[in-house]
């Protein structure tokens, strides 16, 4: 893979001043893309909740809920 530099040659870029500043009312040059940017392959991340984690979240909501009847009936009776 051969490698460009996204930088602009400040001798074949117009409007630049010695040393790559930009003149007061002139556009700056636009920016190139890298070819080499971004991620190389394309990865699909699974969507959605893995089993035992949901099922976790689930049994521990479940024991929460218990957990409050229960003391809601021993504070009635």
């Amino acid at each position: 893979m051969t490698h460009t530099s996204p930088d602009p040659e400040p001798e074949r870029s117009t409007g630049l001043e010695p040393g790559g500043s930009v003149p007061p009312g002139e556009t700056p040059p636009a920016e190139s893309s890298m070819p080499e940017a971004g991620p190389q392959e394309t990865h699909n991340p699974p969507k959605g909740w893995a089993k035992a984690p949901l099922t976790l979240i689930l049994v521990l909501v479940v024991l929460v809920a218990a957990f409050f009847l229960a003391y809601g009936i021993a504070l009635i009776v």
